[in-house]
């Protein structure tokens, strides 16, 4: 994406006795039998939901419309931590998800975008790509990755290791991101969705064969059953009150559709386009259950760990944007599929036995056609077009060609050869692209990225873009758009930046350890990892940032 784009090991602390003695003491994941029906020492199950791109307010805006069992019962049954924030920038999906299950940033944990520009190999690199590992269940690039961009453990990799591997952990998502990084290094297995083939892959970093499992849901064709009718509204559309009318030019449209508008046919095109739709949830959930089955999640002698993330309302968010009809309705779907969920999962694994925690990666901003059409701050801005023309400066009046040699993640990369070469002062140049860019109406602050401890920036803005400084892998120069401003096109939306509407996530917990209530705390995204890692009595994992959230630990 341009510039838009935390060792327990498993010791028994025994008391000097016999051999016999020994044996029989209880360790830390010890679950006694008299008490397996009715309450755990751990929770069987550790099961994570990040719903790609939920801004906080879904749970309140379609509460009225929601289910009993859906999100009502996550806020009637759960813990809410109302006021979680993301305490980096820039916020997107794969810093997201990493945060989330390693309580790191990316200055620590080396994640820094969903891509970005390495100066040594003079190339975007993806958060997940592994030139030395193969697909399984592809041929194609999409089964080249691992975890190994990731510099810090997990809270799953503390969980195998608390419990010297007998934990296992497995990571869901049609995302290769959204799988890869949440299960962390010893994952027992993750799988994401090739869409060109339409089928659930893996790579020969976890396995060198797809499990019969997989290769039975994948012959079942669940893109093509889910997609054989016309996608339409759950209910009529007319009851769709809480958002814009559904056509407007400042909307998405699907390939090879005439407007953007409901019905929506997408047969002919099943296995590209699931993710794009609400069954994408569906089927992705569908796939999880299998998974516990396969793994025998949450029936072993330790407690299992499932990452699931679940990416359909990512890509119709950026579509259609948050006061779509679309977006309604994908949130209306999903919480009638995670009801199903619950209810599987009270059944499978037992109702009070299995923790469950629900959050996001990152939120979303309207989309600017919206914010114009009621008057409100906010409009599109083209970041490519804009290095372009400060090359093309630089080069007139400094005589250095390719002075910025790439962007990503709202930072600009200097060519620091090329200036050296030329005999110009580094921080002249910087100087004067500074001073080019703060005349754009989208930007309000652009500083150099090494001087940021320096900087006259408010909080929480200074601290969110030291958390997201990597000094190994970040770029030069910071760029920081206006609120409401994207890097985008005329329609869709995106996210990234610092403020509100792309950092506040929702946080609810619910099950083994959950009091119910609520907390207006401010929190963080950090937060997560290292309040698992107390629930679960286990080490929190190797680049930790965040701290325990005490009302549900205590």
């Amino acid at each position: 994406m341009k510039w838009s784009n935390l060792l327990l090991s498993a010791c028994l602390f025994l008391a000097p006795g016999t051999a016999a003695q020994k044996a029989t003491s209880p360790g830390p994941f010890y679950r006694p039998a008299a008490l397996a029906s009715k309450t755990a020492d751990r929770p069987k199950l550790v099961v994570g939901v990040v719903v790609d791109q939920m801004r906080w307010d879904y749970l309140y805006r379609y509460y009225s419309r929601y289910t009993a069992n859906g999100f009502k019962r996550l806020l009637r049954d759960g813990f809410s931590c109302e006021n979680t924030l993301i305490n980096y920038a820039p916020t997107v999906t794969a810093c997201g998800h990493t945060c989330v299950y390693t309580g790191s940033v990316p200055a620590v944990h080396g994640i820094i975008g969903n891509d970005w520009w390495n100066a040594q190999q003079h190339r975007d690199v993806y958060c997940t790509e592994d030139s030395t590992v193969n697909g399984v269940g592809t041929q194609t690039a999409a089964g080249k990755m691992s975890p190994r961009n990731l510099l810090t453990s997990t809270i799953g990799d503390e969980l195998r290791l608390a419990s010297n591997f007998q934990s296992k952990v497995v990571g869901v998502a049609i995302k290769d991101r959204g799988a890869i990084l949440p299960a962390g290094h010893s994952a027992n297995a993750a799988f994401w969705y090739d869409a060109g083939a339409g089928n659930w892959i893996t790579s020969t970093y976890y396995m060198n064969e797809l499990p019969g499992w997989v290769q039975t849901f994948n012959s079942q064709q669940w893109p093509v059953r889910y997609l054989k009718a016309p996608w339409t509204t759950l209910y009529p559309i007319e009851s769709y009150t809480l958002s814009t009318a559904d056509e407007k030019a400042y909307e998405g449209k699907y390939r090879g559709a005439a407007n953007s508008s409901f019905p929506h046919n997408l047969g002919a095109n099943a296995q590209s386009l699931i993710a794009a739709t609400p069954y994408g949830n569906t089927m992705t959930l569908e796939f999880a259950k299998k998974a516990i089955e396969a793994y025998n999640l949450g029936s072993g002698p330790a407690t299992d760990m499932l990452a699931i993330s679940l990416s359909s309302t990512d890509y119709v968010g950026h579509q259609f944007g948050p006061n779509s009809v679309e977006i309604e309705d994908t949130y209306l779907r999903l919480d009638k599929d995670l009801a199903a969920f619950f209810d599987y999962l009270d059944k499978k694994i037992g109702r009070g036995q299995y923790t469950f925690f629900i959050t996001a990666d990152h939120g979303v901003a309207h989309v600017p056609g919206f914010m114009e059409e009621h008057k409100l701050p906010g409009h599109t801005f083209k970041g490519a077009l804009v290095t372009k023309a400060l090359n093309d400066s630089i080069n007139a009046r400094f005589g250095i060609a390719g002075a910025i040699q790439g962007s990503s993640n709202y930072q600009l990369y200097l060519n620091h050869a090329a200036i050296e070469q030329a005999g110009k002062s580094e921080k002249a140049i910087t100087d004067y692209i500074i001073a080019q860019l703060m005349k754009q109406p989208a930007i309000v602050n652009v500083l150099p990225l090494k001087a940021l401890m320096t900087s006259t920036l408010p909080e929480p803005l200074r601290t969110m873009l030291i958390n997201g400084y990597n000094a190994k892998q970040s770029g030069d120069i910071q760029i920081v758009l206006a609120p409401g401003w994207i890097e985008g096109g005329p329609t869709g939306t995106t996210h990234g930046l610092w403020y509100p509407y792309d950092a506040h996530i929702p946080l609810v917990w619910m099950g083994w350890g959950i009091p119910a209530g609520k907390s207006n705390r401010t929190m963080g995204m950090t937060d997560i990892a290292p309040t698992l890692a107390a629930l679960l009595h286990i080490q929190m994992p190797s680049g930790n940032v965040g701290k325990v959230i005490e009302e549900i630990t205590k």
